[in-house]
């Protein structure tokens, strides 16, 4: 079976400041991150024995946990990449045309976008995502890592909003923490991660 690792920032922990504590990126990659890799290698690993013995009985939660360690590895594999010290700003190319004709407006993306965010219920994600059976950009809301996701969509940028990713910093106002993320968002990862998504690549 294929095993999951967890990839390095590709920033210092302290590069998002004063958006993002750097108390928080360490925790957050370092602690939060490594444990979905960690449960997603163990429900894998327990697939395996189910295999080799042939007792299926316990299947149900080991797919279940693997669904949401897996998922929370990919979002969060994402997250860190979307942003940058260099952030913020507004999309350009390919891109922002798509974000004009699918949304009207950049502005409006961030509107929906932060709405979508700040309403989740309980933890999850904020999600701008690729739909390739209708070619479309779409915001999605996705609680916890994994549920009211859209089969098939390809996550092109996410914001985090468990509690995990901003209270140390912003305590409960989860507006205060969008507002300032907005500010370093790589919009050029993004739009790599559109173009990888228009091709059919995963993430």
């Amino acid at each position: 079976m294929a095993t999951y690792e967890l990839p390095p920032l590709p920033y210092d922990y302290d590069a998002l400041e004063p958006h993002i504590d750097s108390r928080i990126m360490e925790l957050h990659h370092d602690a939060h991150h490594q444990g979905y890799v960690d449960g997603a290698n163990a429900a894998l690993d327990s697939l395996e024995e189910m295999r080799e013995s042939g007792d299926f009985s316990d299947a149900k939660p080991v797919e279940r946990s693997l669904s949401f360690n897996l998922s929370g590895h990919v979002n969060h594999s994402v997250f860190w990449g979307n942003m940058s010290p260099d952030g913020g700003g507004e999309p350009g190319g390919e891109l922002a045309d798509k974000i004009e004709e699918d949304f009207g407006s950049v502005e409006n993306l961030k509107a929906q976008f932060t709405g979508a965010a700040s309403s989740v219920e309980g933890s999850g994600w904020g999600m701008l995502v690729y739909e390739n059976v209708a070619d479309q950009l779409m915001t999605i809301q996705a609680e916890n890592h994994n549920n009211r996701a859209i089969q098939g969509s390809r996550p092109l940028l996410v914001c985090d909003v468990w509690e995990h990713a901003f209270y140390l910093q912003y305590e409960n106002n989860k507006g205060e923490y969008i507002d300032n993320w907005w500010e370093v968002v790589d919009w050029d990862n993004v739009a790599e991660q559109y173009d990888r998504a228009q091709q059919g690549h995963g993430v």
